[in-house]
C-alpha cells in the first residue's frame, strides 16, 4: 500500500527470506546479506536498516548523504553513533522487545523436562526400553515457583506458571504493585525467594548489579530438591558456586539456556548471523564446559529467542518503525 511519502529504503546484514519480507511488506527496497562496509552500492538511501556488524560513524554517515532514518534490527544500539546521527539529524530507532512469550515458554519447556525427566525417557525408548525405573517425576501444582525479574518476561512467566497452579512469589529492584495485584503474586526480598521457592527462575537484565546475583550462599539457601531455571544471561549466575552445590547432592535440577562464557552475545540475533558463525563457536565453549554432562543439567545453545514468531516479530517492527517515519510519527526512537 502506497505512503504518503515514501522514501528510498535499503538494508544490510540480512538473510534472503529477510529480504524477500521487507520488500513484500514495504514494495521495494536494495537489501544485503553483507555488512554496511562491504554491502556495495545501496542507491543513496534515505532509510538504512541494519544489524549489529553495521558500524554507524561519523565516516559512514558522509558516505550516506541522503540518510534520515536508521532503523536497527536490534534491542542494543552500541553499533551506533548516535551524537553523529544526531549531528546530522538522522533519527535512530530500535526493536525494543520481541522475544518475552518466547522465552519464557522456552523456560516452561527446560522446567518440564526436568520436572517429567522427559530427556531420559526419550532416550531410553529410542533403544526399545520401556521400563519406568528412575522416571518418576514431580507435580508442579501447589509448589511455589520464584521469579526473579517481573519485566515483560517475568511476566509472561509468571502467567505460564499460574496455569499449572503454582503460586508465585518475586523479587525485583524495582516491584510493581499493581502488576502484582493484577496476576496474584508476592514480591519478596530476594533470599526470602530462594528459601521458600520449589522453582527458582531468572529473567533479570545482565547489568553489573546482577553480576553473579545468584552465587554460593544463594544457591545454598535453596530447597535441597529445588530446581534453578536461567534463560536470561549467564552471567547472573556464578559458574563455579553451582558446580560446587551441585557436586554435593544440591538441587533437584538446572536448566540453562545461558552460560556465564557467553559474554561475546550482545544480541540474541546475533547467534544467526553469518559474521558470529565464522568468528565464534558456541560448541567450544560448550565443549569443555563442566555443567554440560552433568546428570542433573539441562542445556540448550542460547536458543530461547529463536522461533518463527519472534524473528518475524523483529521484521515487523522494522517494518513500523519505517512506515511510523514516512507517516511522520516514529516510534521506538532510541535518538
Amino acid at each position: 500500500m502506497a505512503t504518503p511519502k515514501a522514501l528510498r529504503i535499503a538494508g544490510v546484514e540480512l538473510e534472503p527470506w529477510e529480504s524477500d519480507y521487507l520488500v513484500g511488506a514495504l514494495g521495494a527496497g536494495r537489501f544485503s546479506e553483507k555488512h554496511l562496509e562491504v554491502a556495495g552500492d545501496l542507491g543513496d538511501p534515505e532509510v538504512l536498516s541494519i544489524f549489529i556488524y553495521s558500524k554507524i560513524t561519523k565516516e559512514a554517515l558522509d558516505k550516506l548523504p541522503s540518510l534520515k532514518l536508521i532503523t536497527t534490527l536490534s534491542t542494543g544500539f552500541d553499533h551506533i553513533d548516535l551524537a553523529a546521527c544526531r549531528d546530522r539529524g538522522v533519527t535512530v530507532c530500535n526493536v525494543p522487545s520481541y522475544g518475552e512469550n518466547t522465552v519464557a515458554e522456552q523456560a516452561m519447556a527446560l522446567l518440564l523436562a526436568m520436572t517429567r525427566k522427559i530427556i531420559p525417557a526419550v532416550e531410553r525408548t529410542r533403544h526399545g526400553d520401556f521400563r519406568l525405573d528412575d522416571l518418576r517425576g514431580v507435580d508442579l501444582s501447589s509448589k511455589t515457583a520464584g521469579v526473579i525479574g517481573t519485566g515483560r518476561i517475568g511476566k509472561h512467566m509468571i502467567v505460564a506458571l499460574k496455569g499449572f497452579n503454582m503460586n508465585i512469589v518475586a523479587y525485583d529492584a524495582r516491584p510493581q504493585p499493581e502488576l502484582a495485584k493484577e496476576l496474584g503474586f508476592t514480591y519478596l526480598e530476594l533470599n526470602d525467594l530462594m528459601k521458600q521457592s520449589d522453582v527458582v527462575t531468572v529473567h533479570c537484565p545482565a547489568i553489573p548489579e546482577t553480576r553473579h546475583l545468584i552465587n554460593e550462599v544463594r544457591l545454598r539457601m535453596m530447597k535441597p530438591d529445588a530446581y534453578l531455571l536461567n534463560t536470561a544471561r549467564g552471567m547472573i549466575v556464578d559458574t563455579q558456586a553451582l558446580v560446587n552445590v551441585l557436586n554435593e547432592g544440591h538441587l533437584a535440577g538446572v536448566g540453562l539456556d545461558v552460560l556465564e562464557e557467553e559474554t561475546f552475545i550482545i544480541d540474541e540475533r546475533q547467534l544467526l548471523s553469518k559474521p558470529f558463525n565464522q568468528q565464534n563457536d558456541l560448541r567450544t565453549v560448550l565443549a569443555d564446559h563442566v555443567l554440560l554432562n552433568h546428570p542433573r543439567v539441562i542445556i540448550t545453545p542460547h536458543n530461547a529467542f529463536n522461533t518463527k514468531e519472534a524473528l518475524i516479530r523483529i521484521l515487523d517492527t522494522t517494518i513500523k518503525n519505517i512506515r511510523g517515519f514516512e507517516m511522520g510519527q516514529p516510534v521506538n526512537v532510541v535518538s
